[in-house]
């Protein structure tokens, strides 16, 4: 209305124009004025519209690679975008994510530090905070239930997570079926992070940088533990491989060697390694199930967070997710508890160390004979077809 009143209140010069009008043509002038007003007073408020107006987020083109499975996990409720991949991103490098905002390294940690990239985002046996191999809480010493597992490919995997499956859609308890609660989970867990959901974002909240990426990727700058698992998690999906020699092998674009094609071969019979049942093959790009086996790690398991523990299924007795092997070079140490440190002892365990049990899978065709009972030299052709499923430094997610 300040414009209306602008308008009517002009200086008079004697009578005004509007006495000296007909009523015909004052009514014509009172109506213009009325118009423009009303124009203006528009214009003014589709401009305020724009100043507050937030360009939503943009959609994630996610490249599923050739031959490889098209049904994705990912909830209704977290799609994801370019903004919250980056922003994912960041948090999941962002060693404050622990909730401590000061500069001790000691006292630090983030997704990462368990998660290497040149690790297959595995912890690694050389780890530098973990140099036994051995993960534990960062600020209570306590080691975790298991071995830290790959992330790579995750966004396939419907069969659930963790080394027993306990985080699944199917899970009666609603805090633990995705991957966006495994990220709350790691941070508040007292063998993992030992923060709390206040303090974590409290951290976050701290870091000048934040707020407005988390505009670009929610909306607005509101920084919640929800906003940051969300975020983390999109990052997490994006993590695939597909890009090793034995991909570009059946692409047509490169060759194996004969003792990498007779590991192959190994690799997918039963009188061989027989190691596919578990693990897949060409037809299985995963390399892996994604389901649970006991593979005669021991006669007598005592785990009691085995896959059992989840199915109350006694016969679930010291089964384990069968990981993907795509980098299995680089994924050490091995097992779901870390015993191993190298590929070639497991590549000895498999051959002539498996125990026998009640619980030991039907797919162990060779548990009575203690393990395959290759040769030295087909233990190297197997291994020389394994290192073929490791993609190059630079092409291991990002």
């Amino acid at each position: 209305m300040i414009i209306t009143n602008h308008f009517l209140e002009q200086p008079r010069r004697g009578k005004t124009r509007e006495a000296q009008l007909t009523p015909h043509k004052r009514s014509a002038v009172w109506g213009m004025s009325r118009k423009r007003s009303a124009t203006l007073l528009i214009l003014l408020i589709l401009c305020a519209a724009c100043h507050d107006h937030t360009i939503p987020p943009t959609p994630y083109n996610l490249q599923i690679p050739k031959g490889f499975p098209t049904a994705l996990n990912i909830p209704a409720d977290n799609p994801m975008t370019v903004e919250g991949v980056e922003l994912g991103r960041m948090l999941f490098h962002d060693p404050h994510l622990c909730g401590y905002t000061g500069n001790e390294p000691d006292s630090l940690m983030s997704c990462s530090t368990c998660h290497r990239r040149e690790c297959n985002y595995d912890l690694g046996s050389d780890n530098p905070r973990f140099p036994d191999g051995k993960p534990r809480g960062r600020t209570t010493g306590k080691a975790t239930l298991h071995n830290v597992m790959p992330l790579m490919n995750l966004v396939f995997n419907h069969e659930g997570y963790l080394w027993n499956g306990l985080i699944s859609n199917d899970n009666l308890n609603q805090e633990m079926r995705t991957i966006e609660d495994i990220v709350r989970m790691a941070i508040v867990a007292d063998d993992e992070m030992c923060g709390s959901e206040a303090s974590a974002v409290a951290a976050i909240k701290a870091d000048g940088k934040y707020p407005p990426l988390f505009k670009r990727a929610f909306g607005t700058e509101e920084i919640t533990m929800e906003r940051i698992q969300k975020a983390i998690a999109q990052y997490v999906r994006t993590l695939i491989s597909s890009n090793s020699k034995f991909d570009r092998y059946l692409q047509g674009q490169e060759q194996l060697t004969p003792q990498e094609l007779h590991g192959y071969v190994l690799f997918t019979t039963e009188e061989g390694a027989d190691c596919f049942h578990c693990h897949g093959s060409a037809g299985s790009p995963l390399f892996t199930t994604n389901l649970f086996y006991n593979n005669g790690l021991d006669a007598q398991p005592a785990d009691a967070h085995d896959r059992a523990s989840v199915t109350g299924d006694p016969r679930d007795r010291g089964a384990y997710r069968a990981p993907s092997l795509r980098n299995v070079t680089k994924s050490a140490p091995y097992m779901h508890d870390g015993r191993f440190q190298t590929l070639d002892e497991v590549l000895e365990f498999y051959n002539s160390e498996v125990q026998n049990s009640p619980y030991i899978s039907p797919l162990m065709h060779h548990v009575n004979d203690g393990g395959t009972r290759l040769t030295p030299n087909d233990i190297a052709d197997l291994k020389a077809f394994l290192e073929t499923l490791t993609e190059d430094e630079t092409t291991r997610g990002e």
